[in-house]
């Protein structure tokens, strides 16, 4: 699957919080949008999911963090097969491109 996300991030749409920002990705991508992480930013939570470009390599480099041995990136293409979207709880959008 082919995404382009410098078009991705023109469509965006203004999100008036998580939720609906969430569920438009979901919608979008389906199982390949995944929730990697949340957090508190100065206040603000943040939520951090993943768009998977590419399910076998970004399994194999999800895979990898189950084993005790160190990480190393050594191909471009484990970088490339999955985009990093924070979405604030009021709908902020930052896209990895």
């Amino acid at each position: 699957m082919k995404i382009d996300m410098e078009s991705l991030s023109n469509q965006l749409p203004d999100f008036d919080d998580h939720e609906t920002a969430r569920a438009w990705f979901k919608n979008k991508f389906d199982d390949r949008f995944s929730l990697k992480n949340s957090e508190n930013d100065n206040g603000k939570k943040v939520h951090y999911y993943h768009i998977i470009k590419n399910p076998e390599t970004y399994k194999l480099y999800m895979e990898s963090f189950s084993k005790p041995v160190k990480h190393e990136i050594t191909e471009m293409e484990t970088l490339e097969s999955y985009s990093t979207v924070e979405i604030t709880e009021d709908g902020d959008i930052s896209l990895t491109l």
